[in-house]
């Protein structure tokens, strides 16, 4: 099938939601940031809840490990994972927010952040160190349970 013009289609879910989302920002600025870190976090929490009914127990090594095998091992690796630390670095956004912005990034981690605190506990803490959204040449997201 032609593509008929210079739009670049979706491959996946996750990229048509990462499209939509940068459009939203485009056209809203930092307003929008709000209302996409609160959509994302509802879709966080509907995760975790889903994983927490498939999982023997809700450690985070357990979570981390269930999380993990949605990862291209291409794009993303596991610098360390422990009941009370979970470390990942990608290369690549599945959201496609390359060269955004760091606070949609941000915004878009309520998803990851919310799916940890609502499958292990309320208690987990994201640090996002790197993001590629800024320019960063890789992510480095660090999950701990405070």
């Amino acid at each position: 099938m032609v593509q008929k013009n210079s739009e670049k289609l979706p491959n996946n879910p996750i990229e048509a939601q990462g499209i939509l989302i940068k459009e939203f920002y485009k056209k809203f600025g930092k307003e929008a940031l709000p209302i996409i870190e609160s959509v994302c976090g509802r879709q966080g929490r509907a995760l975790g809840l889903k994983v927490m009914k498939k999982l023997p127990d809700n450690k985070l090594t357990t979570v981390a490990r269930a999380f993990s095998k949605s990862f291209n091992p291409n794009f993303v690796k596991i610098i360390s994972v422990s009941d009370e630390k979970f470390q990942i670095q990608g290369t690549r956004c599945p959201f496609g927010l390359e060269n955004t912005a760091r606070a949609l990034c941000e915004a878009v981690m309520a998803i990851d952040h919310e799916y940890f605190r609502e499958a292990v506990s309320d208690k987990v803490e994201l640090k996002i160190l790197k993001t590629v959204a800024a320019g960063d040449q890789y992510c480095d997201t660090i999950y701990t349970l405070k």
